[in-house]
């Protein structure tokens, strides 16, 4: 991957690594043709390398989700001179924004969630009211605002969801932080609304194009997604090299054993191929927002992720259950196989879209 100049501020508090970044230009590199124009996939994986590498893995996420998915989908729906002026202040490194998909009982079944948008008739000022709960929202305690996906019609239509722009310090908002000793710096908790009243002009782009948005800027997420897995992968299979490096079984160091070697090696293997598969999808995804490459990208991460970190987590033994050990970090990694739609609903959609997906292996 190609050096940048790009280095990410001290610290590990999102919002204070967003501000120095922006204040560096940094911010708004990332989006050459501007925030809805798509973003600059290698310098978006070098910065969350950077991240993974001082940690904690919550810090990643944070950044992952401001950078990959809120801003450029606030970008892509904005219609109003608020939403405008949230952008703007997004891109400036002065708002956080955080993500509501995620819905209470209906998890990532989004055609089913509950949370509701009530829009008035006409086109005039009247208020939309929202109510509804939304689960596991990165930043959701540390973000100013919230994208959140809502029903404006019953039933499971591609068409009854829109996006709301909602403060989280509005009236009928209440934000808690998840029960969880994870993700440390991610802001992750659940989101009540309870009879939000706010001004039309906080709806974000027409009625009835929320999942066809969600399904657009999803598929980029999924790319960073994937962009941090090799990172990751790539780091946790060196440290687990040195870790071996230093322990001893009848005066031989366990990395010269054939059967550690290879199964070190084997996750070599598959971080490389995983990166292959980045490099040569990341241009359909980030430009074209390619949502078959993007779920093939997925599975992959997820299932790389999950072999790499379970193997180095066995390789590297007692010591692993240490405090901020790799045992942690492999709870953490589990994520990968979860967040933005699970291996198996992705595979799903691999599955739908298999006759493009194997005429784009053609040479």
């Amino acid at each position: 991957m190609p050096e940048t100049q790009a280095v990410l501020p001290p610290g590990t508090d999102a919002r204070g690594v967003v501000s120095a970044l922006a204040h560096e230009g940094v911010v708004r590199r990332l989006y050459p043709r501007g925030a809805a124009g798509g973003l600059d996939p290698v310098l978006l994986r070098r910065l969350l390398g950077e991240a993974d590498a001082r940690g904690p893995q919550g810090l990643v996420l944070a950044l992952l989700v401001q950078w990959a998915t809120a801003v450029p989908l606030l970008a892509d729906a904005a219609s109003s001179p608020l939403a405008e002026k949230v952008l703007r202040s997004a891109l400036d490194g002065e708002t956080l924004l955080a993500l509501a998909a995620t819905d209470e009982g209906a998890g990532s079944d989004l055609a089913a969630l509950g949370t509701r948008v009530r829009i008035p008739d006409g086109t005039g000022d009247g208020d939309l009211t929202v109510d509804g709960t939304k689960r596991w929202v990165t930043s959701a305690t540390t973000a100013d605002h919230a994208l959140v996906l809502a029903r404006h019609r019953p039933g499971r239509h591609f068409t009854s969801f829109t996006w709301v722009l909602v403060p989280l310090d509005a009236p009928g908002v209440t934000v808690r932080p998840a029960d969880t000793p994870l993700f440390t710096g991610s802001g992750v908790g659940h989101v009540a609304f309870e009879d939000v009243r706010l001004g039309r002009e906080h709806l974000l782009g027409r009625p009835g194009r929320g999942l066809a948005l969600f399904a657009r800027h999803i598929a980029v997420e999924r790319l960073a997604s994937a962009a941090w897995g090799v990172e990751l992968c790539r780091r946790v299979v060196a440290e687990t090299a040195r870790h071996l490096a230093r322990r001893e079984v009848d005066g031989t160091p366990l990395d010269r054993h054939p059967a550690v070697r290879q199964r070190l090696a084997g996750c070599a293997v598959r971080t490389a191929a995983l990166h292959a598969l980045w490099t040569t999808s990341r241009d359909a995804v980030a430009d074209g927002h390619d949502g078959a490459a993007a779920a093939v990208l997925k599975a992959a991460s997820g299932t790389t992720v999950d072999h790499v970190l379970t193997v180095c987590a066995q390789l590297q033994g007692a010591d692993g259950f240490a405090a901020g050990g790799i045992q942690q970090l492999r709870s953490e990694a589990a994520l990968f196989g979860i967040g933005g739609g699970a291996t198996e609903v992705v595979l799903d959609t691999v599955a739908d879209r298999l006759p493009s997906v194997l005429d784009g292996l053609a040479p």
